[in-house]
């Protein structure tokens, strides 16, 4: 049992990462109907910007550890989310009356613009975060001793996503997300101002993407380069497993495969979790092909 609760934690906590990654591509996919396949490398690059921020200027130094954390996560999902306005800006709008395809090869090619100035920029070696501003506290819980990073990982994950979701469903600007995912040609009718609508889906999700690669980074210690790839894929895999436009199935689909993927790994093999994650995504999508919670998506304009 303490192992199985271990496990329960470490998949929260993935998972968690997952559903903030899952919930970029899910917002954009369900404004646009588009798959921002450059999405992993500005998680990527949060995880960068991160370490350069605290090796760079040594905040670790100045502030408490918990305070050097919290000033470096709002820079870096304050400096992700201008890349990610600016790639809407430069790569996605000019080709918005174009074909579907158009958008899809300009998401290609900005996700080889954006590996390959990572690669210019920091090189291809492996970093690591210092040590001191990784938190190694140990909690004892259940008689099992668990790293307290987990738990902030797991804290500020929940904390992000209902956020947002109070954001979306709460507020005027929310009210006008789902209007323009619902339809846009009547949401412009209502005077909403769809391009700035679309702006700001490529603030909030490329921002909550550069946060989740810090907390990569803090939770685990070593980065490279080519990571957004890998959790790219899984968290596109989470947001189809949810339901694909469907902020709450992101949510959800990321904890679920975070939970699969950690007890495939510890109960079966670590080789096959890969495998575990997504034959769990075929099964779900051969029962209910919308995800688990249905799938929204913008009429096409």
């Amino acid at each position: 049992m303490e192992q199985f609760f271990q496990q329960i934690i470490n998949g929260l906590a993935i998972g968690g990462i997952y559903a903030l990654v899952a919930l970029g591509y899910t917002m954009v996919y369900g404004v646009l109907k588009l798959i921002n396949f450059a999405h992993g490398d500005l998680f990527t690059i949060g995880a960068y910007l991160g370490m350069t921020l605290f090796v760079s200027y040594r905040l670790a130094d100045l502030l408490p550890v918990y305070g050097a954390i919290i000033l470096v996560a709002l820079m870096v999902m304050g400096l992700v989310a201008l890349v990610g306005g600016l790639l809407e800006r430069i790569a996605y709008r000019p080709l918005r009356n174009a074909s579907r395809l158009s958008a899809v090869v300009s998401a290609v090619g900005a996700s080889i613009f954006f590996q390959n100035a990572i690669l210019l920029i920091w090189g291809g070696n492996y970093y690591v975060y210092p040590e001191s501003v990784r938190p190694t506290t140990i909690i004892s819980l259940f008689g099992m001793g668990v790293p307290l990073i987990r738990f902030v990982l797991i804290a500020a994950s929940v904390m992000l996503m209902l956020i947002l979701y109070w954001f979306i469903h709460r507020t005027k600007t929310g009210t006008a997300i789902r209007a323009a995912a619902i339809d846009q040609g009547a949401a412009k009718l209502m005077g909403i101002n769809v391009n700035r609508i679309i702006a700001l889906v490529f603030l909030i999700g490329p921002g909550l993407g550069g946060v989740a690669g810090l907390m990569v980074g803090l939770a685990y210690g070593q980065i490279d380069y080519s990571m957004g790839f890998s959790y790219g894929l899984k968290a596109f895999t989470a947001a189809i497993l949810g339901g694909i436009g469907n902020i709450p199935g992101a949510m959800i689909g990321g904890l679920i495969l975070g939970l699969v993927e950690t007890l495939g790994a510890a109960y079966l093999t670590i080789a096959w979790k890969d495998a575990i994650s997504f034959f769990v995504l075929i099964l779900i999508l051969i029962i209910r092909p919308t995800g688990i919670l249905g799938e929204r998506v913008a009429d096409k304009l």
